[in-house]
């Protein structure tokens, strides 16, 4: 089992930035990939970033290219979501996962094997 826990979140105006973490603990694992997902109020989970196991290949959406980073410190088993020109459609309960080696596609929610719990970040316009 991987337990991951998010945190950073919190209250920004329009244009600010933030930065979550999330520490995982466990039975860790550097050949993870690692994802952020995002869900608004009646929204579905949507894809926000993600990296391979190995740091060098990033992904992430049209909607945040350019405005969001992610990034890993394996050694403090810690994955990062560097978010700035934040906009009020960014608000959302942001959430961090893990996936397996061979579990497909890195945007796509069923894919991923460990969750955390959530953080929520609110942009005020």
């Amino acid at each position: 089992q991987v337990q991951l826990v998010e945190s950073g979140g919190g209250l920004v105006q329009s244009g600010g930035s933030l930065r979550l973490s999330c520490a995982a603990s466990g039975r860790t694992s550097s050949n993870y990939r690692m994802g952020w997902f995002r869900q608004a109020p009646g929204k579905e989970r949507e894809f926000v970033a993600a990296i391979s196991w190995s740091g060098i290949s990033t992904y992430y959406p049209d909607s945040v290219q350019g405005r969001f980073t992610i990034s890993r410190n394996d050694a403090k088993n810690t994955v990062y979501l560097e978010m700035n020109s934040l906009k009020p459609e960014d608000t959302a309960v942001y959430y961090c996962a893990a996936q397996r080696p061979s579990r497909g596609s890195y945007d796509v929610p069923h894919n991923y094997d460990y969750w955390g719990q959530g953080t929520q970040v609110t942009v005020s316009s």
